[in-house]
């Protein structure tokens, strides 16, 4: 019998899981190759045989997904499995139109085939589109759950950038660990949050692995959802985070749209921000596919180490790289706390950037007056170091959570941005909790 040919078409995480969960020892497939896209610089590897099992010695290609084309050909591929994340509706169709036009029938998995069962209680933190604000609802989900005596484990979402044989199951419990294991700075981004805590946080290829070790270190999984991704674990609660900012994506974004639909309490973030007429879009969209879902109106609180390097100065501001490049956000909240405390200028940065920065800049021209944190390799973090440095600011607002100074050498005073969570309208997050906990004793 012939094996039906695929390709999976991904960005260093969702992929591997789909793979590892649907594909890997399954005789009735063939996994070609991998893509990759979204992230510079993570193609042109393998996945590696100790992950692939033993139908690939040898391990599986990953090709950028500019080759779909000659890929589907020449492969003789008959499947293209859509495996990434934080996509327009209309980026979807044009994968699936590649596809389909070079010969290869096109599919989506669903929550069901690819989300594994804990023993442990699951409650997930999902998003609408990168950049929502759904790090600061896990931040506050995990304080509410240590308020009541519980152990929270969070669990986030791959970023399988490095060696991938060397992070089948990755656990931090230290800033020493971020460095033993050599993350880039979208993952410090999101890890260190959880470190200032005094929590640890995991993450890996095979989840399945790293799911059994997270139910021996405590009470509760919480799933930390990255772009906007649905959860690889059977969650009991799910609480998506919606973008009053970019009213239309909570309905037209995959998988954003499928969070909204499946999630038991939906966070409107950012109301503050937005006019009224767009937050009134995004919850008339929300309750028009998930009318049972509880509607929470939010706001990020911003506020700053050193307010006084920011009072009549001139800012140079750096933003979390997947919020503004391809989440097509503008800003974050190093630009709203440059005004907010008083910037006489923030600097484009645009002229000065040097190396990857300026290819980012031409492929996200909505980027104007932040530069992304970008920093993948130690290439792209000597570019972001040049960049800095060549940017003629008195200081440098860091949007982005992760503390950028251990990796580079910033030749400017540094402000620290810090946002918690402020519930303005509907359930708080204590009542959130209750509604969960309250389901976990049920099952």
């Amino acid at each position: 019998m012939r094996r039906v040919r695929v390709v999976i078409v991904g960005a260093g995480g969702r992929d591997f899981h789909n793979f590892n969960v649907v594909f890997r020892d399954n005789i009735e497939y063939e996994v070609v190759a991998f893509t990759a896209a979204q992230i510079p610089g993570v193609e042109r590897r393998r996945y590696p045989p100790e992950l692939a099992g033993s139908l690939y010695p040898n391990g599986i290609p990953i090709l950028p997904e500019s080759e779909l084309p000659r890929i589907i050909r020449e492969f003789h591929v008959d499947e293209v499995i859509l495996s990434y994340s934080d996509l327009k509706y209309e980026d979807v169709g044009r994968i699936f139109s590649i596809a389909l036009a070079n010969g290869a029938s096109f599919r989506l998995l669903s929550p069901r085939e690819t989300m594994l069962t804990s023993h442990r209680p699951v409650i997930a933190v999902t998003a609408v589109r990168t950049g929502a604000g759904k790090s600061t609802v896990s931040r506050a989900i995990v304080k509410e759950l240590v308020s009541r005596g519980l152990k929270p484990v969070p669990v986030r979402h791959p970023m399988a950038y490095g060696d991938l044989k060397e992070m089948i199951v990755q656990v931090f419990n230290t800033y020493e660990d971020l460095d033993k294991w050599k993350v880039t700075v979208e993952e410090r981004e999101e890890y260190e949050q959880y470190l200032r805590l005094g929590l640890p946080v995991l993450a890996g290829v095979d989840y399945g692995e790293v799911l059994k070790v997270a139910e021996g270190m405590g009470d509760v999984i919480l799933w930390d959802g990255g772009n906007n991704d649905f959860p690889f674990f059977k969650f009991d609660y799910m609480v998506t985070v919606a973008d009053a900012m970019r009213p239309g994506h909570e309905v037209g974004s995959y998988p954003g749209e499928v969070n909204v639909r499946m999630a038991d309490a939906v966070i409107v973030n950012k109301v503050s921000q937005a006019s009224t007429e767009s937050v009134r879009k995004v919850v008339n969209n929300v309750k028009s596919v998930n009318p049972k879902a509880k509607v929470v109106l939010a706001d990020m609180e911003v506020t700053v180490d050193k307010p006084e390097l920011i009072q009549n100065k001139r800012v140079l501001v750096i933003e979390d790289s997947p919020t503004v490049t391809h989440g097509g956000v503008a800003y974050g909240a190093g630009y709203v706390a440059a005004k907010k405390y008083g910037a006489s200028e923030i600097i484009d940065p645009r002229p000065y950037s040097v190396g990857i920065f300026k290819k980012l800049y031409e492929e996200y021209p909505h980027m104007k007056e932040v530069l992304p944190s970008t920093g993948y390799t130690p290439e792209q973090l000597r570019d972001l170091e040049e960049t800095i440095n060549k940017t003629p600011a008195d200081a440098v607002v860091l949007g982005t959570p992760s503390d950028i100074t251990r990796l580079i050498k910033i030749d400017k005073p540094v402000v620290r941005v810090r946002w918690e969570l402020n519930v303005l309208e509907g359930p708080s997050i204590k009542e959130l909790i209750d509604e969960f906990l309250e389901r976990v004793k049920i099952r």
